[in-house]
Parts: C-alpha cells; structure tokens; sequence
C-alpha cells in the first residue's frame, strides 16, 4: 500500500520552481550590479573580511615558495660566485703572463740597445740551467761551436760584465759567473783611472777588492769597470760597485766589498761578445852579457 502525505500538510515551493526564481534574481542582481554599481561597496566589505582568512589559507604555499626562491638563489649565487672564482683566477694567471712577458721584452730592448752600443759583434743567449756544481757559479747556455763561441769570450747584459765562457760544446757552452770564488777581472775606478783587481767570493751578490794599500783612493759608492789589461774583457765595461771600504783592520791591505754591476742571477737572457781582443806578444828577454857568463863560469 503507497504511503501518502496527510493533505493538511503544506509542501511550499517545488525545487524546480526555486532554482528557477534564484536563477532569475541572480541575472537581475548580475544586470543590476553591472549597470549600476551597487554591489562594489559589499564587494569591498566582503574582501576586508576574507583577507585575513586568504593569508591564512595562502601562508603555507607562499613560504614554500619563498624556500624555494631562495634554495635555488643559493644555488646560482653559488655557482655563480664559482664561475667568477675561476675567472679571477685565469685572469690572474694571464696578467702574472704578460707582466713576465712585458719584464722579459723590456729585458731583450735593454740588450738589444746594449748590442747596438758595442762597437764588437754579440750574439743573443739564453741561459738553460745553472751549473750541476751547487757550489760554482757557472750557467749554461743554448750557444756552442757551431755559433763560433769560443773560450775565454766575454759574456755582459745590459748593466754590466756577467763572466766568460770556460767550456764550449757542438750546442751548448758553459759561462762562469764573475761571482764564482776566486774568478779575477781587471778592473779600474772610473773616478780616477786606479787599476785593481776584482774576485768572486762563491756568493751571488758580493765581490771583493784584493791587494788594494791603505792609502788608495777608494770610496763606497764607486764604479768599477774593466781596464782591458787582460785581453779577455774590453774596457770600460761596468764590472761593480763598492759598497764598504774597511781601513781599519789589522792587514796592511783594506778590504773592499762590492755588489756586481749586472744582474748575475736574474733573468734568462744574455750577450756573448764575439769579438776576441788579441794583444801583442810580450817582448824578448834581452840576452845576457858575455863578460857576466864568462864570470858565472869560472865560478
């Protein structure tokens, strides 16, 4: 048996009658709120009230955005700061090579201008390593017979007098250093024309006046240059300066110490001078006279 509803029951509005009517107001309230603008001020009230509830709702999402942006800021900033790391350091590297680059063309300018002075020829050199010997001051260098170096030429830069060479090969020759214990070159005071001899005392920058009297003038701060008187080295080429004059020791000769004048053990490059000095032979011994033999042999 179907069950009915008590007809003293008022049922309202069908469903479909009420979506119909809301349906029409909200196109009236829609046509109303667009021609007329009533609608904005509720609007407005509405949003100031929901803003709190919308950054509640959004906190969560914006901070995990936030940790994002900065991770991945982190993360370029750090691999960026590593990109301009080794950029620097290229960078780097590069200027220590034009500023050894820029020493070493002014280095060939200055002999260059050295070479074109000299009235002899000279020949360009480079030095490839030092002496086996730790305790000589000898280099060798990338010039041999077969570029007609000969023993005994002299070998200068463009400051002063770096030694001779001692021992030539096919491809290579060896230089002793004027700074080499016990190597002597003539030299003079360009001040005053005195001739005195210098020697090498095993140490890179000191040379050291031998045999020079008490009395000799000689002061710091003079320059010695080669007095040609040896026939290895021309004159005038600047071999020292000195530095102390000690007068007061208990030796009948002052000691006089000097720095070298070229740049011994500084860079790579040097100048052999071809030109080798040939002096005249020394003269005859006179002969003996007779009456003096005669008497040495009846003795």
């Amino acid at each position: 048996m179907e069950h009915q509803a008590p007809p003293f029951f008022i049922r309202g509005i069908s469903p479909k009658t009420k979506l119909v009517i809301y349906g029409l107001l909200s196109l009236a309230l829609l046509v109303i709120d667009s021609r007329y603008r009533v609608l904005d001020v509720v609007r407005e009230k509405v949003s100031v009230v929901l803003y709190p509830l919308q950054v509640v709702a959004t906190t969560p999402i914006t901070a995990a955005h936030r940790v994002s942006d900065f991770l991945s800021d982190q993360a370029r900033l750090r691999s960026e700061n590593e990109r301009l790391h080794n950029q620097q350091l290229e960078a780097n590297a590069q200027l220590l090579r034009m500023r050894e680059l820029q020493s070493e063309n002014d280095r060939l300018r200055g002999l260059l201008g050295t070479a074109n002075q000299l009235s002899g020829q000279t020949m360009f050199a480079e030095i490839l390593y030092a002496g086996r010997d730790p305790f000589t001051r000898k280099v060798i260098v990338n010039r041999g017979s077969r570029d007609a170096v000969l023993l005994g030429q002299p070998v200068i830069d463009d400051a002063g007098v770096l030694g001779q060479v001692t021992r030539v090969h096919e491809l290579v020759s060896e230089v002793t250093l004027l700074t080499e214990k016990g190597q002597p070159v003539p030299v003079q005071v360009q001040r005053n024309g005195l001739r005195s001899i210098v020697f090498g005392t095993g140490h890179a920058s000191e040379l050291e006046v031998r045999f020079m009297p008490l009395n000799a003038d000689i002061r710091a701060g003079d320059v010695l240059v080669t007095s040609g008187i040896d026939g290895t080295y021309p004159p005038g080429l600047p071999v020292a300066v000195v530095l102390t004059v000690d007068k007061t020791g208990a030796s009948n000769f002052a000691r006089i110490i000097c720095r070298p004048a070229g740049n011994v053990d500084k860079h790579r490059y040097l100048l052999i001078m071809k030109e080798k000095r040939e002096l005249p032979p020394l003269p005859e011994t006179p002969p003996e006279p007779k009456g003096k033999k005669q008497r040495k042999g009846e003795q």
